[in-house]
């Protein structure tokens, strides 16, 4: 039978590299296998289908630098992985026995004590007999903080599979954002990020495991070798096993497009995950390093680890080309690339990077197909500022009715009032440019009816606060640009965070004096709102509010650059930058009766969070997209993301933004049906705190309603408003408020001038040598079509629509 799609060219930047001791591997974790029960009699192998898929290559290939011992261990615990995921398809997947495969799932974490002197019960399968083995002789020899990181993401790989488990039950196929996020838990590569430092014998230092740059690197690995094995299983997993987890079917579901041209967009995300994976290390890593003051030897050691997720990506693409195990006929990679990873030196048993230019092991440098990817990034990514009009604007389907607070009035009063005591109104001494509002936009924002429609049970004082948190969070969110964006100055917004996350002690400690009308509005803020709070919720309060400030700096590092954001990276730091988790985490404070912390932290939670935040979010980049392209010179719209991306034009942009709108919103609906009677059965939880949960899911339907009316009522985003907001404070002209129309454009009339904010660099029509690579001279131009499978999707969409 022929292969459903044809594998596409990888990009592929390092070389894959094979470890001398791969004979060693395969003999012992063969004998190993039989020992824990795998092999015959087991109902899911034979010795034939081990030596077939061959797990001690894929080892071999990932982990090219480790000594015997390491690498025999390293192959157990992946025999072991894949051998459960067999197991777990054979025993429950195909009876579709959920009951059954969750008490199966709950007995495995005893098997993983964190404190050495506590036992574990009797194995009574080959999974549990093996992880208990495993367990035993990999912890010893790594931190307590290892310990905890690998235990968790171990537990997640084997929980989610409960998801699978479910999607496959009710036949439902997950959309794109939902897909990946939960890629990363039952796919396994946060696991194997962890088996990385053990093999490297380099541990990411505690203080900076969790921050953006690391975060990001652990994601990108996971997401490109998840993406990767999804092309290479689809064959396997969607006609022979009736998954429903894989990217190729997921993007073929949502764009309702050919496997093919399914295929192709997947390998343009993994293409799209490696390169920020690199601009990671090439441009956070230093800074991080900085900050936090790390010293020598444990940059080495994150450095050996970034190493290591290199080996891990080109070595797992090897084996895929090479086991039994997946659709790999005609498969084709671009070959090495040229990237100058100067502190990659060779090692193991392979060919290394060269010592002098950095060059790789073809001597050249980049393949045709690596330029190409590398030349597509760029012209994907960069962006320069330009007049667009008005915007198209889809239906918005918003199930959950709006109701309003009654003290409505009084917050707009008292939140502008609020705004002008603090100096939000006015220009900042000695920050020429930072005319940010004056007293007619603000009463025209209306942040007020906002907050009404997010709690309209509030009383009057606490609707007051609502409004004035939103007030402060959107002036911070349009002074960043303002102030650190158009110049390019990084520094400065970090500088900035660091001064208001100062104006929010925790420990009692006093706050320095503030100085600025942002600082002096979130030291008032915080003051009223965390007087009664303990010092573990002020804490957490604390790192709500540090996620949003981190994210605004993150979005001048991008407008320094001219630089339009990954898509997943976008997605998933738009929910920071829009101030989500700062108003939902207000929610929780005041549902916490009777729910455990486990519900808030748990997946089906997440996901409800997630989905709600990611509806809100898109619906802002919808209304907000002509001011924001061209009226501030912003790159930070997924309108604009898609449009790189999918190298498609607005409209079909516009479909697909609306179409991923819709379908987070049928996940929050579909989780509140159908996961949390589950969620809540597992955990046992009582009357009332089904009745806080019930009370704070009704919460975030309030939320997903009053901000769709608030995006309709709002004079922020209609181009009558954008003419009369941006123009020059002597031309400008107070008008009438006015409510939108309901007309699916917000104005008919097209603007005669495209008052960009002024000082952003200009982009060059080629692209420079040394943004391709150090390896590489020569300037090529930026044109479209380099081979896009993106472009092919925006054409058939358009087509299509």
């Amino acid at each position: 039978m022929a292969q459903p799609f044809e594998l596409p060219e990888f990009y592929m930047p390092y070389p894959a590299r094979l470890n001398p001791n791969l004979e060693t591997a395969r003999t012992h974790t063969k004998q190993w296998a039989g020992e824990m029960g795998m092999l015959e009699g087991s109902g899911v192998w034979t010795g034939d289908d081990l030596d077939a898929h061959d797990y001690a290559l894929l080892c071999s290939y990932t982990h090219p630098d480790c000594d015997a011992t390491k690498l025999s261990l390293v192959t157990d615990w992946y025999t072991w992985v894949f051998f459960f995921d067999d197991h777990f398809l054979e025993v429950f997947k195909r009876s579709q026995d959920r009951e059954g495969g969750k008490a199966y799932l709950d007995r495995l974490p005893l098997f993983m004590p964190l404190d050495s002197g506590t036992g574990t019960p009797e194995p009574t399968n080959p999974v549990e007999a093996g992880l208990a083995d495993l367990w035993t002789r990999t912890v010893p020899s790594m931190s307590q903080e290892w310990r905890e990181r690998f235990a968790e993401h171990t537990a997640n790989l084997l929980n989610e599979s409960l998801w699978e488990l479910s999607n496959i039950n009710e036949h439902r196929i997950a959309n794109p954002v939902e897909y990946i996020e939960m890629r990363r838990k039952v796919g396994g590569a946060p696991w194997s990020a962890n088996l990385v430092e053990f093999a490297a014998g380099a541990e990411v230092p505690q203080e900076i495991a969790e921050s953006r740059p690391l975060r990001v690197l652990r994601e990108t690995f996971s997401d490109a070798v998840h993406l990767r094995n999804d092309l290479f299983s689809y064959e396997r997993e969607i006609q022979d096993e009736g998954e429903l987890s894989n990217g190729v079917l997921v993007l073929e579901t949502f764009f309702d497009c050919g496997t093919q041209e399914a295929a192709d967009a997947v390998n343009d995300l993994l293409t799209s995950r490696l390169q920020q994976f690199e601009d990671t290390v090439f441009t956070e890593l230093g800074p991080l390093f900085s900050e936090y003051a790390i010293d020598p030897k444990r940059c080495a050691d994150v450095l050996a680890y970034v190493k290591g997720l290199q080996d891990w990506q080109s070595g797992g693409h090897e084996w895929h080309m090479r086991s039994s195990r997946y659709m790999n006929e005609n498969a084709r990679t671009g070959g090495v690339g040229a990237l100058p990873y100067a502190f990659a030196p060779g090692g193991g048993g392979g060919a290394g990077w060269s010592g002098a230019g950095g060059l790789g092991p073809a001597g050249l440098g980049m393949s045709a197909v690596n330029i190409l990817a590398t030349l597509n990034r760029l012209r994907r990514r960069l962006h320069t500022p330009h007049p667009v009009g008005p915007s198209p604007l889809p239906e918005f389907a918003m199930p959950y009715p709006l109701a309003l607070s009654p003290h409505l009035d009084r917050a707009r009063r008292a939140s502008v009032d609020w705004a002008e005591q603090m100096g939000m109104l006015t220009p900042q001494p000695g920050e020429p440019g930072t005319e940010v509002w004056d007293r007619e936009k603000l009463i025209g924002f209306d942040f007020a009816l906002c907050s009404a429609g997010l709690d309209p049970d509030a009383t009057a004082e606490e609707l007051e606060l609502s409004a004035q948190w939103l007030t402060w969070g959107t002036y911070g969110d349009d002074y960043f640009p303002v102030r650190f964006g158009t110049p390019g100055d990084v520094a400065g917004a970090k500088l900035c965070t660091e001064r208001l996350i100062a104006q929010m002690p925790v420990d009692g400690a006093p706050a320095p004096p503030p100085a600025t009308a942002l600082e002096r509005g979130l030291a008032d803020l915080w003051e009223r709102t965390t007087r009664s709070m303990s010092d573990p919720v002020r804490r957490d309060f604390r790192e709500v509010n540090r996620k949003m400030l981190d994210s605004w700096v993150w979005e001048v590092h991008n407008l320094a650059h001219r630089r339009v954001p990954d898509p997943v990276d976008y997605i998933e730091m738009r929910r920071d930058t829009f101030g989500s988790d700062l108003t939902m985490s207000l929610c929780r404070l005041q549902h916490g009766a009777g729910v455990p912390d486990a519900i808030y932290r748990s997946g089906p939670v997440r996901s409800l969070e997630n989905a709600a935040m990611d509806y809100a979010c898109l619906v802002n980049d919808l209304f907000s997209y002509q001011k924001e392209i061209e009226y501030e010179g912003e790159v930070h719209n997924a309108l604009l993301v898609v449009e790189k991306f999918f190298d498609c034009d607005h409209e079909t942009s516009v479909r697909i933004v609306a179409d991923l709108m819709n379908q987070r919103m049928s996940q929050f609906q579909h989780v509140i049906a159908h996961e949390l009677p589950i969620l809540y059965d597992d955990h046992r939880l009582g009357a009332e705190g089904r009745a806080s949960m019930d009370a704070y899911v009704a919460d975030l339907q309030n939320w997903l309603s009053g901000i769709l009316n608030w995006h309709q009522a709002a004079q922020r985003y209609d181009e009558e408003s954008l003419r009369r907001n941006f123009a020059s404070p002597d031309a400008r002209t107070p008008a009438p408020r006015t409510s939108p129309t309901g007309s699916p454009v917000l104005s008919a009339t097209a603007p005669a001038y495209a008052p960009v904010r002024p000082g952003l660099p200009p982009i060059p029509e080629t692209v420079p040598a040394a943004m391709v690579t150090g390896a590489v001279a020569f300037t090529a131009p930026v044109a479209s079509g380099l081979g896009s499978s993106g472009s092919r999707i925006g054409v058939a969409l358009s087509r299509r629509n």
